[in-house]
């Protein structure tokens, strides 16, 4: 079987990345590693990981190299990279705590900041509000006319979204029930949640 050619670029989406990985693009596979390095590095930094940061790197791509086939959403890769990450950092962690060096006194600043904006966390949520954009835009018509009235602050008054809608008061809170789930059923949301 050859490999495939591709053109990468920044302007590729992860799961087109993703799919020429798989049929052993390394040039692909190179841009995917270029583009979430950053966010490896970032979660290892936050570890406080020292020399451990480069083997942590190391065991999160070998363990996609493993993983690339099993990948259930390429576009969700970021996610997995991050939660891979955050693993092995916890892991090594763990580890070296276990195994105690002599004179080795347990510093505040050896402990990772929960609360620090990274660009993991960044990444995240971008990933995150590009899916809800997504499944939203896929909700018929109705439905986001609802969910745009419920979301309004200050509230709507549910009398004030029947007469807008034409929709009785009492089917308001089952119409958005049917909103939510439709949204949570949407593949780009699924992924994320799942």
């Amino acid at each position: 079987m050859t490999a495939k050619v591709c053109t990468v670029g920044d302007d590729l989406p992860v799961a087109e990345l993703v799919a020429q990985a798989q049929n052993g693009d390394q040039r692909a596979w190179d841009a995917l590693v270029e583009r979430y390095a950053p966010l490896v590095w970032s979660i290892c930094r936050r570890y406080r990981l020292g020399d451990d940061a480069g083997d942590v790197a190391q065991s999160v791509w070998l363990a996609l190299v493993g993983q690339l086939g099993a990948i259930r959403d390429p576009a969700a890769l970021g996610g997995w990279l991050a939660t891979t990450t955050r693993r092995e950092c916890i892991r090594v962690v763990y580890a070296a705590r276990r195994l105690p060096v002599a004179g080795q006194v347990l510093d505040a600043a050896d402990i990772p900041d929960e609360r620090a904006e990274t660009a993991e966390e960044e990444l995240l949520a971008a990933e995150r509000h590009a899916a809800l954009r997504e499944a939203f835009a896929d909700l018929p018509e109705s439905y986001r006319d609802l969910l745009a009235l419920l979301l309004q602050d200050p509230p709507v008054p549910y009398a004030q979204i029947s007469a807008r809608l034409g929709i009785p008061v009492g089917s308001i809170g089952p119409s958005r029930a049917r909103c939510l789930e439709k949204l949570r059923q949407h593949p780009a949301l699924a992924a994320l949640i799942g």
